[in-house]
């Protein structure tokens, strides 16, 4: 079955409401107390891949974000992230998804304080590009360190055993996340390797678009930039809860000219 714009709406949404819910600073090192084994399965995936600590002492990124859904329509942005205050900017070569009706080149910025939108230089007010902007700069600010913000306060596991796919064998932890307001909250489903001790893929719903039921499946491939393992190839469609892979199309995700430590200032990310 073909997702629709929509579903592929809701994965930023999923990582919005995510990023909204746990935007913590995980990098102080404490010895760890783990409330789980699922907790301690990935708190040793994100020492593998680097953690929040890890991450801080690079100060910045600029990477480019290339994103296309089934129908080919893509989105080619340079983002740039300050980690300490997770401040984010893009800005869009090619935007044949995020606000297709305006020509040339889109700016969007979190600079810590407000969100705003520039297209050819000049500012934008209207609601509806002010709303993809606090959409997807957190959003996609979230998608690049989740690994790490899955040790988050307010973050809750539970171990649900192993499993073997394609010869693999994985450790499968549920991730939920605690409700401020008793709504419902995303769930994710992952499936660490046990000899990597790497997610592979991960099954998630998408509550605030009321996707509860049914899942996506996402698969990741990592690559090794200085001190980190960053999963820069991504792909995901609609699943189920044993991660049945279907006939339907993916939705690819890719990072690539990742940099750190680029010598980002906070005004950058003024208007």
């Amino acid at each position: 079955m073909k997702l629709t714009q929509i579903a592929a709406l809701s994965l930023s949404i999923l990582f919005l409401s995510c990023g909204n819910k746990n935007q913590s600073n995980t990098a102080k090192k404490t010895a760890p107390v783990f409330t789980n084994k699922g907790h301690e399965l990935v708190y040793k995936m994100v020492e593998k891949a680097g953690n929040y600590a890890a991450l801080l002492k690079h100060k910045d990124v600029v990477y480019t974000y290339t994103y296309t859904t089934p129908d080919g329509k893509t989105d080619i942005s340079t983002e740039k992230y300050i980690f300490d205050g997770e401040l984010s900017y893009a800005k869009y070569h090619q935007h044949q998804r995020t606000l297709p009706e305006l020509e040339g080149a889109i700016e969007q910025s979190y600079d810590g304080k407000e969100f705003w939108v520039k297209n050819n230089n000049e500012l934008q007010t209207d609601p509806k590009s002010l709303k993809r902007a606090q959409f997807s700069r957190p959003t996609n600010f979230y998608w690049f360190t989740m690994l790490q913000k899955l040790l988050d306060p307010g973050v809750n596991y539970e171990f649900l055993g192993e499993k073997t796919i394609d010869e693999k064998a994985y450790n499968i932890v549920k991730i939920s996340f605690t409700s401020t307001d008793d709504k419902p909250t995303d769930i994710y489903q992952l499936y660490i390797n046990k000899e990597t001790q790497l997610i592979d893929q991960f099954l998630f719903t998408v509550a605030d678009f009321g996707v509860i039921e049914t899942p996506f499946l996402m698969q990741l491939e990592y690559e090794k930039i200085e001190n980190l393992l960053i999963p820069t190839k991504r792909q995901y469609k609609k699943s189920t809860w044993s991660a049945e892979v279907s006939d339907s199309p993916w939705i690819y995700v890719n990072w690539t000219n990742i940099k750190f430590n680029n010598g980002l200032k906070r005004e950058d990310f003024k208007k």
